[in-house]
């Protein structure tokens, strides 16, 4: 039976659905504005969305500055300025370190700074008084559990934003970022609810939205026999964004995506023997990592803030990538016989890329995914884009299925890491189909205004890339 989440799943997207301006017609939106969106059924006019915006911590470089960031001014997508095209309204901070950026930035802009959740969702009436609602469940201090996760509350802020629209009728579109809990269970029913209430909405990673080098495509209805995604951060957190690399290529295989059957966790002398008896492809990983040396870019370092005006960055050095510490893998049956690996190697946040093998094809395809001169910051503009597109059109930009058999895998690869066995995953054979979300994605165009030369801002200065850009064209 289809979930009723996949109504929302547009058949095609349009960028001339966002309102964007020129650069030499950059400045602040006023609240309120009409605007005009289409979402695939023609254009009209409608208000900019209320956006109430509920987070862990607000701080430099946390998840809730890197989007909002782009929600509060306009900024760079594919090299255009872009209006956000929605208004914050409300802030909930559910914990406030010493670098907190919540109170200023709320008594800056007037943006309403609430004691609960439920505040931030209704104002001051006991109805949903927004359009939609921001869940960033990301960075703070919170503890973690025997397996080592972090248990960072998004079903609870997500439990609380559901229950006035419950007592109200009214319900709203809802972006989760990262993956949806920690436990599958939770994750379930965060899905479940949502289409149950006909929520419209979204989860997931920043980085599969990100350039690609080359600029690569599978084609279409693409017979995939393996693949690979590599990625340089640690366990758990960063394998979330490896597996929405990798779920967000191989889902649009012949047939779509029909779920997974068994997961494990090898590190050490068990990931070495899988390397060498062929079980993980070599040469795939090989492809992966040449497709990153091959693209050759530049990356901002994280700016000192005592010196946030570097000097040009020197070309990165050329790595023997075969000598990089392979630290763990996550191996995927799916049950269509289709076999996949996460893995992390190095110890680069910056390293984000893919390689896979199509039936009747002897030479991989691989592609690097590039984050931008400003790290990972960057790859908030993208993410931004598509959630702001959920916003303003109730419509998926992506399927939620992608993160929630993500979130399913993780923590079987969690489990599999602690009892050292595969685990075997009943649950997680369901199946969705993909949406093309190319529009949604970055070229790389931003990243001729934004360069490895640019000081990349340290306060919270929405708007300050187009400013870059403003310069630029006047340069």
């Amino acid at each position: 039976m289809e979930h009723p989440m996949n109504r929302y799943a547009p058949n095609s997207l349009s960028r001339r659905g966002f309102l964007q301006h020129s650069i030499a017609g950059a400045g602040l939106w006023a609240a309120n504005r009409p605007l005009a969106v289409l979402g695939g059924h023609g254009l009209g006019e409608v208000q900019r969305p209320k956006v109430a915006a509920v987070f862990t911590e607000f701080r430099f470089r946390s998840h809730a500055y890197n989007i909002l960031e782009n929600f509060m001014g306009p900024y760079l997508f594919n090299g255009t300025v872009t209006d956000p095209g929605v208004d914050i309204v409300s802030f909930y901070a559910d914990q406030f370190p010493a670098d907190d950026m919540t109170r200023k930035v709320a008594e800056r802009t007037g943006i309403v700074l609430c004691e609960t959740i439920e505040q931030a969702v209704c104002l001051d009436g006991n109805d949903v008084a927004v359009d939609a609602v921001l869940l960033i469940g990301e960075h703070g201090k919170y503890p973690r559990n025997r397996l080592g996760q972090v248990m960072y509350p998004r079903k609870l802020f997500f439990d609380a934003v559901v229950a006035p629209m419950k007592r109200s009728g009214k319900f709203v579109p809802v972006f989760n970022d990262k993956h949806l809990s920690y436990r599958w269970d939770w994750a379930k029913e965060m899905y479940d609810t949502a289409g149950e209430l006909g929520i419209p909405f979204m989860a997931g990673s920043s980085v599969p939205l990100a350039q690609r080098t080359p600029d690569r495509e599978l084609p279409q209805n693409a017979e995939i026999e393996e693949a690979v995604s590599i990625h340089g951060g640690g366990f758990e957190s960063y394998d979330f964004h490896g597996l929405e690399v990798l779920q967000s290529i191989v889902e649009s295989r012949r047939g779509g995506e029909a779920g997974v059957t068994c997961v494990e966790f090898l590190k050490g002398e068990k990931l070495d023997q899988a390397l060498q008896t062929g079980r993980i492809s070599q040469s795939l990983v090989d492809a992966a990592m040449k497709a990153e040396r091959d693209a050759d870019i530049e990356r901002q370092p994280f700016p000192d803030p005592a010196n946030p005006q570097p000097g040009k960055i020197p070309p990165r050095k050329k790595e023997d990538f075969r000598q990089l510490e392979k630290k763990h893998a996550i191996l995927l049956t799916y049950r269509d016989g289709f076999r996949a690996t996460v893995m992390a190697v190095g110890s680069s946040s910056n390293r984000w890329n893919f390689a896979c093998r199509l039936k009747d094809e002897t030479a991989p395809r691989a592609t690097a995914f590039i984050n931008g001169p400003w790290g990972n910051r960057c790859l908030f503009k993208a993410l931004s884009y598509a959630i702001q597109y959920l916003f303003r059109t109730r419509r998926q930009p992506y399927p939620v299925e992608r993160t929630l058999l993500v979130s399913g895998a993780l923590e079987a690869a969690v489990h599999s890491s602690d009892q050292v066995r595969p685990i075997e995953t009943p649950h997680l054979e369901f199946g969705y189909q993909p949406i093309d979300f190319r529009e949604m994605r970055e070229t790389g165009a931003s990243w001729e205004v934004i360069t490895s030369e640019t000081p990349q801002p340290i306060e919270f200065s929405p708007g300050a890339d187009v400013e870059f850009a403003r310069q630029a064209k006047h340069s």
